[in-house]
C-alpha cells in the first residue's frame, strides 16, 4: 500500500497542474518541495528500478498472481521513469558527470520523456490508486 501512496505523491509532483487546479494555495507547498525534488526523484528512480528487478526475479508470481505481478512491474516502471525525470539534475551531477557518453544518452532520454511528464504523472496517480485498491482487494 505504501508503494501506491508514494506513487500518487510522485505523480502529483510530476504533474503539478493537477494539484494546483484542485487547491490554489498548493503552490506554497510545491515551492517548499522544489529544492528537494532532485533527491526525491533520485530516490524514486532507484526504488523503481529496484522494483522492476524484483518483479523480474519473481516472475513465477505471474502464473499464480498475474494481476498483482503486472501491477507490480507497471508501478515500478512508472516510478523509475518519473523518478528519472524529476531527479535528472541529481542523476546527471552524481552519476552521469563522469562519462560524457552516458551524459549525452541521459540528455537524449530526458528530451524524449520530458514532453510526456504531465501524462506520466497522471498515469502514476491512477496506477498508485490501483496499487492501493489491489492491495486491499487481493490481500
Amino acid at each position: 500500500m505504501i508503494y501506491g501512496i508514494t506513487l500518487i505523491i510522485l505523480g502529483i509532483l510530476a504533474a503539478p497542474s493537477l494539484l494546483l487546479a484542485k487547491k490554489p494555495n498548493a503552490q506554497e507547498l510545491l515551492d517548499k518541495i522544489t529544492p528537494y525534488q532532485g533527491w526525491i526523484g533520485l530516490g524514486f528512480c532507484f526504488w523503481g528500478i529496484w522494483g522492476v528487478i524484483q518483479a523480474l526475479l519473481n516472475m513465477g508470481l505471474l502464473s499464480t498472481y498475474p494481476i498483482w505481478w503486472i501491477t507490480w512491474i507497471a508501478s515500478s516502471a512508472i516510478e523509475a521513469v518519473l523518478g528519472f525525470i524529476l531527479g535528472y539534475g541529481m542523476i546527471s551531477q552524481l552519476i552521469l558527470s563522469k562519462n560524457e557518453e552516458a551524459k549525452k544518452k541521459g540528455e537524449q532520454l530526458l528530451a524524449k520523456l520530458a514532453p510526456m511528464q504531465g501524462r506520466l504523472g497522471l498515469i502514476g496517480v491512477c496506477v498508485g490508486a490501483w496499487v492501493i485498491a489491489a492491495s486491499i482487494l487481493f490481500y
